[in-house]
């Protein structure tokens, strides 16, 4: 996350921490009004549409210093996310602080080109015949 977006997520931490002080102080201060008075009537156990308001703001608040620290979104066909590999490198990969990402494994395709089982045929077949024309049978003898 950038400074920015952790500045916006914390001030709206903020907001929504007093927001949550100013309801239970409101809930206090409205129970010990019931205690002392027989008649409970429906505004007294509602919240004051500030305290909504400010519940609400912050709530949006935190999101946007969240949504804004997000990193970019990976492609998600293969082939596409193999395709950005080859152009870009480690560079295509980086978050919003400029560094590459934790997560970040290469070419997804590496796995399968790099297999101690995938055997070359036509490297085996060179070989082979390298070997014949060199009278390989008869050297081993």
């Amino acid at each position: 996350m950038t400074l920015l977006s952790r500045s916006i997520t914390v001030l709206g931490g903020l907001l929504l921490a007093h927001a949550c002080y100013s309801a239970r102080e409101h809930t206090a201060l409205q129970s010990l009004r019931v205690a002392t008075t027989a008649t409970v009537t429906s505004s007294a156990a509602s919240l004051p549409v500030d305290i909504k308001l400010e519940t609400i703001i912050s709530t949006f608040i935190i999101l946007l210093g969240l949504v804004l620290g997000t990193r970019p979104l990976r492609p998600i066909e293969w082939r596409v996310w193999a395709g950005k590999i080859e152009r870009e490198g480690e560079e295509g990969f980086t978050d919003n602080a400029g560094a590459v990402e934790k997560d970040y494994m290469g070419n997804p395709f590496s796995v399968l080109e790099s297999r101690p089982n995938f055997v070359d045929i036509r490297k085996q077949r060179r070989e082979f015949t390298d070997w014949i024309q060199k009278g390989g049978a008869q050297q081993e003898q």
